[in-house]
């Protein structure tokens, strides 16, 4: 089985809402972002979301742009993101996800880029410029290799392409706060709320909450209304503003703790 579902499956059966911890490859460097992945997992993190560096991200606001722009320049690239999650996988169980540009997935070539992903170990795929109308360039090749497609549903999706979204997508479904880029202004609870509610009547999947969570208590307080949060500015921002790898790895831990610690609270 799917380690998704598998999460999703235990997460169910102790009531708990998951944390997705995204952190970007590469930045510090390849070796410091695969211990920033390790210590999210042990701090609470139940999966990781992997940005796989790209010049021009369309979603990304600024703090994951200029994480991309550091990691690019230490020699961050597609090749190298898949030799570290095959090197997490000899010691890590938790399920990761590319958060990737269509432009590298095609650069590499669909088939070969999803094949030598789940050889590696990835569980799944999500991208965001993807448009929904190409999804079938995409999606059939990930599932075939028995990885998630994971879509992305937005405050202003219509009912219809909210349909095409649930029966597109696999794993859970990845629904957009903010109208706009990563860490930007979280919506209002109540906002999220209705449109939770509305994609959660047309399907079985998992509908986590991702795009402007800063703190604990915003996660707490729009867990009770999904299955999850996903949580990346902020904690790459955590992670960076310490002097040392060491140092970003203590304060990482220290936050995802904070915010575990308040989800769990529900």
């Amino acid at each position: 089985m799917n380690r998704i579902r598998t999460t999703f499956n235990k997460l169910q059966e102790k009531k708990r809402k998951a944390l997705v911890i995204f952190l970007t490859v590469g930045d510090p460097s390849i070796t410091g972002s695969a211990n920033l992945v390790k210590a999210a997992c042990e701090a609470g993190a139940d999966i990781i979301e992997l940005g796989v560096p790209f010049s021009d991200p369309l979603a990304d606001g600024p703090i994951i742009q200029h994480s991309f722009t550091r990691a690019i320049a230490k020699g961050a690239t597609l090749n190298k993101s898949m030799e570290m999650v095959e090197h997490l996988r000899t010691s890590l169980d938790t399920p990761l996800i590319y958060m990737i540009s269509s432009m590298l997935v095609l650069n590499m070539g669909v088939q070969v880029f999803m094949r030598r992903s789940a050889s590696v170990g990835v569980d799944g795929v999500i991208i965001p410029d993807m448009p929904l109308e190409e999804a079938s360039e995409f999606v059939p090749y990930a599932k075939s290799t028995g990885m998630s497609s994971i879509l992305l549903a937005t405050p202003t999706s219509t009912s219809t392409r909210l349909r095409s979204i649930v029966s597109t997508s696999s794993g859970f479904v990845y629904y957009v706060n903010v109208s706009g880029v990563t860490g930007g202004i979280l919506a209002k609870p109540a906002e999220v709320s209705r449109s939770v509610a509305k994609i959660k009547r047309i399907t079985k999947l998992p509908v986590l909450a991702g795009f402007g969570i800063k703190d604990p208590k915003q996660a707490r307080v729009l867990s009770k209304v999904c299955d999850g949060v996903i949580i990346g500015s902020k904690a790459i921002e955590v992670a960076n503003a310490a002097s040392n790898n060491k140092n970003g790895i203590k304060a990482l831990d220290k936050f995802i703790r904070s915010v575990r610690k308040e989800m769990d609270r529900n």
